[in-house]
């Protein structure tokens, strides 16, 4: 005779009802599963590789920029009189400098002589921290026979044109580079050729990434 609690219990389902995943249906997920991740990583990595990439075009376009832009101030800048005077390379030697057509995007000339050197007869910025720092500039189209750095007992522009020092700056801080992620960058002189190792020290004529990794596009960042 059947017992109370032997009624009461529900009858047993069979042991396939419950069955799970088998072993070899587990083994494929898991390979999916692995293939789908391994893929998306290389992906994360471009993507963020690509944006370094971007930041250091922006970097370059910004720094060589800032350089061309000193180089347009300087036409004109510290004449016959100054301690480093015209442009010397210029036709007429010290006075080829003078008559030399400034560019129109050029507002203001270069005042202060006394940052060229003497081996810096292409008056590009003599480095990078001028840039940063600013140099007295007077407004173009004033008297262009001014300038400090004269002889003296030569009068200034500032003596006689301009009532206000006027300083420009040309970059408001030396970029990181985002392949390198320090401000390591590499300089040229106008007198160097690209294959040059180290910086002579006479102005910056060109500016580049001291990574030597390849980009996405195959060259190096040290020759973008």
């Amino acid at each position: 005779m059947m017992s109370f609690l032997e009624i009461a219990r529900p009858p047993s389902k069979p042991a396939c009802c419950f069955a799970g995943f088998t072993l070899f249906e587990l083994v494929v997920t898991l390979t999916v599963l692995s293939i789908v991740v391994l893929g998306t990583i290389p992906l994360a990595q471009n993507a963020v590789r690509r944006q370094n990439e971007q930041r250091l075009r922006e970097s370059l376009r910004l720094m060589r920029n800032a350089i061309d832009e000193f180089k347009r101030d300087t036409i004109g800048a510290c004449p016959q009189g100054a301690i480093f005077s015209g442009n010397p390379a210029g036709p007429g030697g010290n006075l080829g400098g003078i008559n030399v057509p400034s560019d129109p995007r050029s507002r203001v000339v270069i005042d202060d002589c006394t940052i060229f050197d003497i081996e810096n007869l292409d008056r590009y910025p003599p480095s990078m921290d001028v840039l940063v720092e600013g140099v007295t500039v007077r407004p173009r189209g004033l008297n262009l026979m001014g300038g400090s750095g004269l002889r003296p007992g030569t009068p200034g522009a500032t003596d006689i044109d301009v009532t206000e020092e006027i300083k420009k700056v040309y970059l408001r801080e030396l970029p990181i580079d985002p392949m390198t992620g320090e401000s390591n960058w590499v300089f040229r002189s106008s007198y160097q050729t690209p294959g040059d190792d180290s910086w002579d020290d006479i102005n910056v004529f060109d500016v580049r990434s001291a990574s030597e990794e390849e980009g996405l596009n195959g060259v190096k960042y040290s020759e973008w």
